[in-house]
């Protein structure tokens, strides 16, 4: 017994670290935003002790509302289109020999290396009026003037595809790489075509990763903001970036609701993933 109780006081030291660095820098800001968002803005000093609901209810102006729907568009179109590309990808990644995986596996992580600010102004050159896309469509007859490919709803989705799509191959390669595989060699002897066995079988024996794989590409595509300031300009808009110039307008209690709506959002998604069965082991991949 007293061994038992040594051993949990030794646990619990060990974890006290964690605990205080939770309350001080997650849960204490955390309370800071929700009490901010709650206070009267003030243009001299930024806020005020009058407690209001007003950043709430303006959630209803058409600015606002137009800007986070369109960003939960976006994110759902990001999740869909990693999902179409990063599922299957993860899922013949983990057929393939160990040594060809293992490459396959870094040339998906070397990226993560490099700052993701530099990858997207590699993406943005490539889109520019006179960059290698439109110089290279324009040497071979396809085009007579520069495509508008910069600066359009189209280039944030590819950005945001492009940086978010690890996301989802390593959860969904992750789930296939643990699948038994004769469970599918057997419903294939029992008669079911491919396809067949690839819905019934496959899918359900890694949805966890193919959940995680969505939880981990949405939640972030909601707040990429340096994403559409480079790639969409000021014509697309997300949650993010509306966050940001509240910010550098000290509208400092509008800037807190929102984040608070979208940490809102993020406990939903988080939520929904748990009650269809995920778990937290999935969503700590990175």
């Amino acid at each position: 017994m007293n061994k038992h109780h040594a051993d949990r006081r030794f646990g619990f030291w060990l974890k006290l670290p964690m605990y205080l660095w939770t309350i001080m820098f997650v849960f204490v800001s955390l309370l800071y935003i929700i009490g901010l968002s709650f206070l009267q803005r003030d243009e001299l000093i930024g806020v005020t002790n009058q407690v209001t609901l007003s950043n709430y209810t303006r959630m209803a102006d058409p600015q606002y509302l137009r800007v986070l729907w369109q960003s939960l568009r976006l994110a759902a179109l990001t999740t869909l289109i990693c999902t179409v590309i990063g599922y299957p990808f993860g899922y013949l990644m983990a057929r393939l020999k160990p040594a060809t995986r293992s490459v396959i596996m870094l040339l998906i992580i070397v990226p993560f290396w490099t700052n993701a600010l530099i990858r997207i102004y590699g993406w943005r050159i490539l889109l520019m009026g006179n960059g290698p896309i439109n110089s290279f469509l324009q040497s071979i007859g396809l085009i007579s003037k520069p495509l508008k490919l910069l600066n359009t709803e189209g280039a944030v989705l590819l950005g945001m595809v492009y940086a978010l799509i690890p996301f989802m191959i390593l959860p969904s390669y992750t789930a296939a790489e643990k699948m038994d595989f004769s469970v599918v060699e057997a419903a294939r002897d029992l008669g079911a075509s491919p396809i067949a066995a690839f819905f019934t079988v496959t899918i359900p024996l890694t949805l966890s990763g193919l959940m995680a794989g969505c939880v981990l590409v949405f939640i972030p595509s909601m707040g990429l903001f340096f994403l559409s300031d480079l790639l969409g300009g000021s014509k697309t808009v997300l949650a993010g970036g509306l966050i940001q110039s509240l910010y550098k307008s000290r509208n400092l209690p509008m800037a807190a609701a929102l984040s608070v709506l979208l940490l809102s959002v993020t406990g939903a998604v988080i939520a929904l993933y748990r009650r269809l069965g995920g778990s937290n082991g999935d969503l700590s991949l990175f």
